[in-house]
């Protein structure tokens, strides 16, 4: 087994592993300070949405899955926003050919701090104002910016610019920062602060009405104003009611079973049915014998995530506005129809064909989906991180927040940029996922859990767009089927396919695509390449390969095993 290039870290206590070293840190702290998983969870969430703001907004969004030990239960809280009420597909159509523009257009309802505030309610002990301490002070006082962030701005440099209110936080010395340079937000800590300060007020009738102070105070009171005002100046549709009458819902998750492992996945209102519905495909192969990362190995993965795309394409959206038919989409049946379709000596050299999840025919009568626009070189935003908690009574949180601040402007005196997940819709009136009002995107983030047998408990996820699951379900693999230890699993070369519309404007399409880490050797891209796989080799570490964390609870032993990913400024906190 190759040695790891972050250490083992282990615990028997409590454990926190995100995608900011940071982040695990307040994580931990909470932990420390007598919090449960779900109140770690949301501080270390809190803090990734100002230490990571380059691809995670506070105004963002905020999936969250969490288990629940004493009830043995797992449930999600879908924390997404909706469209304004006065949106209309149309306008994308008469004034920007079809596409969305930068900007408040592509404005939904913001749904983090609803989403944060949810968990702590229901299921958290602490108070908002002790929860969000760390991001406050990450915000006001700065913190080193690491070398991701400096590049991830560098890159983006024309973005931030379009908006004065962006460039006076991101560009601060009318250039990207250094690594290694304070990276203050005031605005941002004085946003958060104003929430706890009004929960503070409130707290003389009870922890509850605390908390719905802190919620208001977004949702209804200053902030609110501020963001309706700044809407309406700036062409957007956001109204006081829609803000106001938003509330994330609290739902079962999907599951399913491979081998000894129950998979918990996010439902049809993001991506995360794509998980199980290709782990039943791959449940029918001998994957261990073909060896890991081998040509048959990686071309069996990829074709099976490609059938998963082509239905999510298909058939994904927002189940309160169109008729998802997720039972056929995880039937076991339907997945071996859709594995026969497999070829081991042949690529996909376009998108695969979509199936029938409703008869649960393997292919769907007409085949062959509508494409809409498939520029090659255009940008996508880059989105999203991710956090774990384990405590010490073995409850699991698992979250992924997601937004970032290139495309949209930041609302001045606030310093946060309301959601631009409208990115993730189409303005196709026949697509699944088309924009309509109170309607929500098609999400990428998608928060994980799995149990092994009963013994184990696995909170996992990853930031990536549309690579997310690709990257979660090779570490999955690297972990079940192949044994390994969490952080070799982590740190193992990854590949991904992009032979699909992706999830964000412009929708990208690149058909037969197939990108390699450079670590996996030339005979095996080469054999790829004979199967039909158009190639696209990434540098080694490529941070675009997904950044997946994760944690593994062993019941029967008491061992907490944490494991972060190099490709990103991850880090584990525990003992």
């Amino acid at each position: 087994m190759p040695s790891p290039h972050r250490a083992h870290l282990m615990g028997t206590r409590h454990m926190a592993a995100a995608g900011h070293y940071l982040a695990a840190q307040a994580a931990f702290q909470i932990l420390e300070a007598g919090g449960n998983a779900i109140d770690a969870g949301c501080a270390g969430g809190m803090a990734l949405t100002v230490l990571q703001s380059e691809y995670v907004g506070f105004a963002g969004v905020a999936p969250i899955m969490i288990y629940l030990a004493e009830s043995d239960e797992v449930i999600t809280i879908a924390g997404l926003g909706t469209w304004p009420k006065a949106v209309t597909v149309e306008t994308f159509h008469e004034k920007y050919g079809g596409a969305m523009p930068p900007g408040v257009l592509r404005s939904v309802v913001p749904a983090g701090p609803d989403s944060w505030i949810t968990a702590l309610r229901r299921y958290g002990t602490m108070s908002f104002g002790d929860v969000a301490a760390s991001a406050i002070r990450f915000a006001r006082d700065g913190f080193p910016a690491p070398r991701l962030l400096c590049d991830i701005i560098a890159a983006n440099e024309d973005g931030y610019r379009r908006w004065p209110s962006n460039e006076a936080i991101y560009l601060s010395q009318d250039r990207p920062p250094q690594p290694g340079e304070l990276f203050v937000q005031a605005d941002l800590g004085r946003t958060i602060q104003y929430m706890a300060d009004q929960e503070a007020a409130a707290k003389g009738a009870g922890r509850d009405a605390g908390l719905q102070a802190a919620h208001d105070a977004f949702y209804k009171g200053d902030i609110a104003q501020a963001i309706v005002k700044h809407q309406a100046e700036s062409g957007g549709w956001m109204s006081a009611d829609d803000l106001a009458s938003y509330s994330s819902p609290i739902e079962a998750p999907l599951r399913t079973q491979f081998g000894d492992l129950e998979v918990f996945a996010c439902g049809p209102w993001c991506q995360g049915p794509v998980l199980p519905m290709t782990l039943n495909i791959l449940n029918g192969f001998d994957l261990a014998g073909m060896g890991q990362n081998s040509a048959d190995y990686i071309h069996t993965l990829a074709s099976a995530l490609n059938l998963s795309y082509a239905d999510r394409h298909a058939y994904i959206g927002d189940p309160r506005f169109i008729d998802v038919p997720i039972d056929g989409l995880l039937d076991a049946a339907y997945a071996d129809a859709r594995r026969a379709l497999i070829d081991n000596e042949k690529a996909w050299t376009e998108m695969a064909p979509a199936g029938d999840p409703w008869t649960g025919a393997a292919l769907r009568a007409d085949a062959k989906d509508k494409l809409e626009r498939t520029p090659q070189l255009a940008r996508e935003e880059l989105d999203t991180s991710y956090i774990s908690v384990v405590d010490s009574k073995g409850n699991a949180f698992s979250g992924t927040p997601s937004d970032g601040s290139t495309s949209s402007p930041v609302v001045p005196g606030l310093g946060i940029v309301v959601s631009s997940r409208g990115s993730q819709n189409w303005t196709d009136p026949e697509h699944p996922a088309c924009v309509a009002p109170g309607k929500r995107p098609r999400l990428t983030p998608n928060p994980a859990m799995a149990i092994r047998g009963g013994r184990t408990l696995m909170p996992f996820g990853s930031p990536g767009n549309d690579v997310q699951i690709q990257a979660m379900i090779q570490v999955l693999m690297n972990m079940v089927v192949f044994d390994m230890a969490p952080q070799d699993a982590v740190e193992q070369p990854r590949f991904a396919s992009f032979n699909y519309p992706r999830s964000s404007e412009p929708h990208s399409y690149s058909p037969g695509e197939l990108r390699l880490e450079a670590r996996i050797p030339d005979a095996t891209a080469q054999d790829l390449a004979k199967r039909g796989h158009k190639l696209n080799p990434w540098p080694d570490w490529e941070y675009s390969a997904g950044a997946v964390c994760t944690i593994v609870a062993d019941r029967e032993t008491g061992v907490l095993t944490g494991a972060s990913d190099p490709r990103r400024p991850t880090g584990v906190c525990g003992w």
